[in-house]
């Protein structure tokens, strides 16, 4: 095994959020699929919402950077909670008008509503729950106008249920929840990450048993596993730069798991 090759695996974990990072397993997949499917329909709202982790931002992205070639798309990752700079923004990239003033609700509905464009752009809103009441009604309103279309994540809360169900619940298409992983498909998803770094041998370290007991820490969840593999390999990283003789680069270590998940919170000392 390459003397660098826990440092390689550790990288491939990075709590990061990139198009080319996206592991295409087939429960996600198809809800992807479901989520291209309804954006690409002439449809008002698409809400997508998931526990934090369960790969909301991901799925945005990588949507953004399927459809950025052939569609009016843009990504919002951070909310964009003053409202007048809200509208300031929409009204540069859905309508190419630059405002150096204030610019209010109502007079961007006057301009959105006079827009002759054929195509209806598509905006996407990461992390809406970040959004006040106020704003979130007026993105209902928005999306009645027919001339933009919103695709918008929450997470899954009784709170942001809530959100969803009284603002809404007659705009929305389709409403696609994402949820942890099984253990099979934390496997898959570990390897894949992996193997597409070449870290092969890295990726042969994961039997089932090991692969079980991550599962049991992380409840599937793809933030967690991440940032305890990012850990875990850390961990690994140092043992082979200083007493390499103390691991077994065969097979993960049930003791240094469990060190990660005490390192990052999925288990108390």
């Amino acid at each position: 095994m390459k003397s660098d090759i826990f440092d390689i695996s550790k990288d491939v974990f990075l709590d990061t959020v990139n198009a080319k990072d996206y592991i295409e397993l087939d429960r996600v997949s198809i809800f992807y699929q479901s989520l291209t499917d309804s954006v690409l329909k002439p449809l008002k709202m698409v809400l997508l919402y998931g526990k934090p982790g369960t790969g909301k931002s991901m799925f945005l992205t990588k949507l953004h950077n399927d459809l950025s070639a052939t569609k009016k798309i843009h990504l919002y990752k951070t909310p964009i909670l003053d409202e007048n700079e809200f509208y300031k923004t929409l009204a540069q990239d859905l309508l190419s008008i630059a405002y150096d003033g204030e610019l209010n609700f109502t007079q961007f509905m006057k301009i959105l509503n006079n827009s002759l464009s054929d195509e209806i752009p598509i905006v996407l809103l990461d992390e809406a729950q970040l959004y006040s009441n106020s704003l979130m009604e007026k993105i209902r309103l928005l999306s009645d106008t027919r001339k933009v279309k919103f695709v918008i994540t929450l997470h899954k809360t009784d709170k942001e249920d809530l959100i969803a169900k009284e603002h809404f619940q007659t705009r929305i298409w389709e409403t696609i929840e994402l949820k942890n992983s099984s253990s099979s498909e934390l496997k898959f998803y570990i390897q894949k990450k992996l193997l597409k770094a070449n870290c092969f041998d890295a990726a042969s370290m994961f039997q089932d048993d090991k692969v079980n007991l991550i599962y049991k820490l992380t409840k599937g969840n793809y933030r967690d596993t991440n940032k305890l593999l990012y850990t875990l390999f850390q961990i690994y990283s140092w043992y082979e730069e200083y007493t390499p003789g103390k691991i077994n680069k065969n097979k993960i270590s049930n003791k240094i798991i469990e060190m990660s998940a005490i390192h990052v919170g999925l288990l108390n000392a």
